[in-house]
């Protein structure tokens, strides 16, 4: 096996050198290609400096997002490296070469395997889920829905028997910040779907690998950390203009990988519509909460401030 690294930034050079940095030295890879995604800062400046024999900095001609830089990291890596594997990481993750290992050994064992992850752990949310079903329309709503998510969990998630005691276990599709592919199954299956921007890019490579005959597998043994949407979040910090951009693509995908017709996307955007009010609540209990907790603290500093001053 020869395994490459690729690594998509996108006005976030200083993540992307910490993460370069930290995997420069791993023996398993045989390079690490950074494809800039046309950032509109000194990225690709800050970038470039760090090209040597071990790594290589590839320019975007557009920024056509996170499946279109992967593509052309994994393409480049495979026609001019000679790479038979590809760990694709987002600037915001921390791995172990042992990691990687492990995960190759999938591959060894299990030839028609086409995607393989290892355990998530966020470093702010702790243990993450990190492996799916693949869902039908209403599945995926349900999926979709931030309360939906944690009321119907038992039928979303595989259940915990599903993955004690194992070392690894098929899965729909895996989280998209940390997993390696096999090249040539990623090139049958064609890739990530350039439609999408951003979002649903996991449960997409899921049905393209599955419907080329290969397998998705999540690796239990080891882990790796992912710093939950820190390079999204700097793109696009507003929760509910990244929550429009979810739909865009959650909509593109049932109806090009779900078979949703007119009446499917329209009960579609009626879900949509009551996520973003979930969301609109959410954000106005927060700021609720925030304001009279700050006049709490007020009123107990003052009242301890007039105490002190009687004694």
């Amino acid at each position: 096996m020869t395994i490459a690294c690729v690594i998509v930034n996108y006005n976030d050079a200083e993540t992307t050198e910490r993460l370069v940095s930290a995997v420069r030295g791993y023996a398993c890879f045989c390079r690490i290609i950074v494809v800039d995604n046309a950032s509109t800062d000194d990225s690709l400046a800050r970038l470039g400096r760090l090209q040597d024999g071990r790594v290589e900095v590839l320019a975007a001609e557009k920024n056509g997002g996170y499946g279109y830089g992967n593509n052309l990291g994994v393409r480049y890596a495979i026609e001019h490296c000679g790479a038979t594997h590809i760990l694709i990481a987002n600037p915001d993750v921390s791995f172990s070469e042992a990691c990687v290992r492990k995960m190759a050994r999938v591959f060894e064992k299990h030839p028609r395997t086409g995607v393989v992850s290892a355990r998530m752990e966020d470093w702010t949310f702790g243990p993450f889920p990190n492996g799916w079903r693949l869902h039908g329309l209403i599945g995926e709503l349900l999926f979709m829905g931030p309360l939906s998510r944690r009321l119907f969990k038992p039928f979303l998630y595989y259940p915990a028997s599903y993955l004690r005691g194992k070392t690894a276990v098929y899965v729909g599709a895996v989280h998209g910040s940390m997993l390696m592919v096999a090249g040539g199954a990623f090139m049958a299956c064609g890739g990530y779907d350039e439609n999408v921007f951003l979002y649903q890019e996991e449960m997409i490579l899921g049905q393209r690998m599955r419907a080329a005959g290969y397998k998705s597998v999540l690796v239990l043994g080891d882990f790796y950390r992912h710093q939950h949407s820190a390079s999204i979040s700097r793109s696009f910090r507003d929760e509910l203009t990244r929550q429009r951009l979810r739909e865009r693509s959650v909509l593109y995908y049932l109806e090009h990988y779900l078979g949703a017709g007119a009446l499917g996307k329209g009960l579609a955007r009626v879900w949509f519509w009551g996520i973003r009010m979930e969301v609109r609540a959410f954000r106005t209990l927060s700021a609720w909460v925030y304001i009279i907790s700050g006049r709490s603290r007020r009123k107990n500093i003052s009242s301890g401030g007039q105490a002190g001053a009687g004694k």
